[in-house]
C-alpha cells in the first residue's frame, strides 16, 4: 500500500501479522518535526470467531417453560472448545440466560448470587467439573444444575454437543 499524504500529514500503513495471525496496519502521521504513531487491527478473513482448526462445542438451549403451542424453544450457538464460560457464550448470543429478578441482582458472573443456574441435558461431558464455587452454592442441587458463570465449555481438546436448559425462577 503505497503512503497517502493530506494537508501535510503522511500516512505509511505498512501492513505486518501478529502472533494470533490478525492483520495490524501501523500507521505513522507526520507533520514537521513530530512523530504520532498508532497500531490498528482488523481481522483478515482467515481469522474468525470460530477456528477451523480448533475443536468446537455446538450448544443447544432449551426453553425454561414451553410455549404456547407446548413445545420448549430451541437456540443454537457454537463455541470453540475450552475458551469461554457458558454464561459468556449466552449473553453473545444473545440468549436469555436471566429471569426477572436475575436481570436487576446477578452478581456479573463472580458465582455469589445463584441467578444464572442452568441444566445440563445432554454432554456433560464436555464440560470442566464443578468449581468450588458451585459445590458451596449448589451442592443440593442436581448433578445436572450448574452455575454458567463458573462453567467452561469443552477444555481445548474436546468438541461435541451440549444441550442446557434454562430453569424457570420457580424451580431454582
Amino acid at each position: 500500500m503505497a503512503a497517502i499524504n493530506l494537508a501535510g500529514i503522511s500516512l505509511q500503513p505498512p501492513n505486518f501479522f501478529s502472533a494470533d495471525g490478525t492483520r495490524r496496519n501501523r500507521i505513522k502521521f507526520l507533520r514537521k518535526k513530530r512523530s504520532i504513531s498508532a497500531s490498528v487491527v482488523s481481522c483478515s478473513p482467515e481469522s474468525s470467531a470460530t477456528d477451523p482448526e480448533k475443536p468446537e462445542i455446538e450448544l443447544e438451549f432449551v426453553g425454561p417453560k414451553p410455549e404456547s403451542h407446548g413445545k420448549y424453544s430451541v437456540e443454537r450457538a457454537k463455541a470453540v472448545s475450552g475458551e469461554k464460560l457458558l454464561r459468556n457464550i449466552m449473553l453473545d448470543n444473545k440468549i436469555e440466560l436471566y429471569a426477572a429478578y436475575g436481570k436487576v441482582m446477578n452478581c456479573g458472573g463472580g458465582g455469589s448470587c445463584g441467578t444464572c443456574i442452568v441444566e445440563i441435558l445432554d454432554g456433560k461431558d464436555l464440560l470442566n467439573e464443578r468449581t468450588n464455587t458451585e459445590l458451596r452454592y449448589i451442592k443440593k442441587k442436581p448433578e445436572s444444575w450448574r452455575l454458567a458463570c463458573q462453567t467452561i465449555v469443552g477444555n481445548k481438546e474436546n468438541s461435541g454437543k451440549v444441550v442446557v436448559q434454562r430453569l424457570p425462577q420457580w424451580k431454582k
